[in-house]
């Protein structure tokens, strides 16, 4: 009988488990709720008992591995968690992997959830096709993650944390990161940096389009709805988007200029501004690298959506991808 693979990402309100064989098929997903206010411990049992009622459901064979993305600092050589910012506790010196091991008698690989997602495209997405692709990944959503790949490996660095694409300087005297940094990336172009602009153009009386769309509720503006005002005739709103996707272009442009990457690759949910963020962002990489042409450089939209974080996770648990002290 053959085994199962199991995939967790862990996120600040769900938890998405999947069950798939050994080929990497899914065969089962299943969501809850995260409840992180009842503590790690909580969470991790909860964790086990799905897992273990998804392979008693699967009949088909023991659990040979379970691969985890988690939202922040992992030590992935012993499977802690460090830090988790948006999680009560933070999880500090938490060691996951060893809890979920005792309860699933399995090995357990822990990982930050984007370059975990980053893992799943290189494995089943982008990358397939291609085994020794270099690729960078940028998630954008409430924050801006990334990821780093060399030669269709992962680049974690000595404290597993390489890839944080979203901190790099974009404007040195920018506005403040949660970081404690300024001009960051993500302070510029994430989702609340975007709808920030969308909210403060509506107020303006610049925003026509939006305000209509939202019946003037500040509380409904979105990324989505600010796409939607921008294609609609709000100039000043496209402006505004014209000017994040900028942003991300710069932040991929430093990395081609440093790796020279094959791809870039943009997931998350405001990776749904389509068009007019891959078009910007391939319009900077040709206007500020010079050092070499980059016409071969492919900028694409994740091919796995929402979905990266799991099929990462399963890629984890089925082997080890990296040396955390590449």
């Amino acid at each position: 009988m053959s085994g199962l693979l199991a995939g967790v990402d862990l996120g600040g309100t769900s938890i998405k488990v999947g069950l798939a064989n050994e080929a990497g098929t899914i065969l089962a997903r299943e969501s809850i709720p995260t409840d992180s206010y009842a503590g790690p411990a909580d969470v991790i049992e909860r964790i086990a008992i799905l897992v273990k009622r998804l392979v008693a459901e699967a009949g088909q064979g023991s659990l040979l591995g379970l691969g985890m993305g988690v939202p922040g600092l992992v030590d992935v050589a012993t499977g802690t968690t460090r830090f988790l910012p948006n999680l009560p506790t933070q999880w500090r010196d938490v060691p996951v992997a060893a809890m979920l091991g005792e309860r699933l008698s399995c090995p357990v690989r822990l990982l930050n959830d984007v370059r975990t997602a980053l893992l799943g495209e290189l494995r089943f997405g982008h990358g397939k096709d291609h085994p020794h692709v270099t690729m960078a990944f940028f998630a954008i959503g409430t924050g801006v993650g990334g990821g780093v790949a060399i030669d269709g490996q992962l680049r974690l660095g000595s404290l597993g944390a390489a890839g944080e694409l979203g901190h790099q300087t974009i404007i040195p005297d920018g506005p403040r990161c949660g970081c404690g940094n300024r001009g960051c990336l993500e302070a510029l172009a994430s989702g609340p940096a975007i709808t920030a602009e969308g909210v403060r153009l509506m107020l303006a009386g610049l925003a026509p389009q939006l305000h209509l769309r939202v019946d003037g509720q500040t509380d409904r503006i979105s990324p989505r709805e600010i796409l939607a005002a921008a294609v609609a005739g709000d100039d000043r709103v496209r402006e505004a988007l014209v000017r994040a996707c900028q942003y991300l272009g710069i932040a991929a442009a430093n990395l081609v200029t440093i790796l020279h990457p094959e791809m870039i690759v943009f997931g998350g949910g405001v990776s749904e501004l389509g068009e007019i963020l891959l078009d910007e962002v391939r319009n900077v990489i040709r206007e500020r690298v010079g050092m070499f042409p980059t016409d071969s450089i492919r900028v694409e939209h994740s091919l796995l959506g929402d979905q990266a974080g799991i099929l990462g996770a399963i890629a984890l648990a089925r082997s080890s991808p990296f040396n955390v002290d590449n």
